[in-house]
């Protein structure tokens, strides 16, 4: 299974955009938000997608709770599964510690994928290029025996995304 994930949009509807239809196009079958959504403009791209997805509330997203209902948005830490693959899902990295395999976390605009003892850690980077002059997102690939994550940038004068790739050995129980 392929899961598309984008963090830290902010107010940049349009790079939120770009990165969410960056990730559709190259298969992802369920998105993940890791906070600061910040717009509902980016809450209405995520709904109407086509994909199922989940938003985990960032520190900036207090005035989008008369929305909860409306939204598939969760507080942190959200745990569920997916591809028979246990998740946990926050914007702030407080909850790191290893009781998934896979711990989802965005705030720091930094990419980080990290395999530790049987967890993932994965932070997809700024999708709202705040921070650095780039848009960045990650697809995780779950496969049986590991996991793929591309992680993506685009400069700002830049046409496509750049891709790099990581791959872990799963360590099944």
């Amino acid at each position: 299974m392929k899961i598309g994930i984008l963090s830290d949009t902010h107010s940049k509807v349009k790079k939120a955009k770009e990165t969410l239809e960056q990730l559709i196009a190259d298969g992802a079958e369920f998105i993940v938000h890791a906070g600061d959504v910040c717009e509902l403009e980016t809450l209405e791209l995520l709904k109407q997608c086509g994909k199922r997805y989940v938003v985990v509330y960032g520190n900036n997203d207090a005035h989008l709770v008369s929305y909860h209902n409306d939204y598939n948005l969760v507080q942190e830490p959200h745990y569920f599964k997916l591809a028979e693959t246990k998740f946990k899902l926050m914007h702030l990295p407080f909850y790191m510690t290893p009781d998934t395999e896979v711990v989802i976390f965005g705030h720091t605009h930094e990419f980080k994928s990290e395999f530790i003892n049987g967890t993932l850690f994965l932070n997809p980077g700024e999708s709202c290029a705040r921070n650095k002059p780039l848009s960045e997102c990650a697809m995780l690939e779950v496969k049986p025996k590991k996991f793929k994550v591309t992680y993506y940038t685009k400069g700002k004068n830049d046409t496509e995304f750049q891709t790099e790739k990581f791959s872990y050995k799963r360590e099944l129980l």
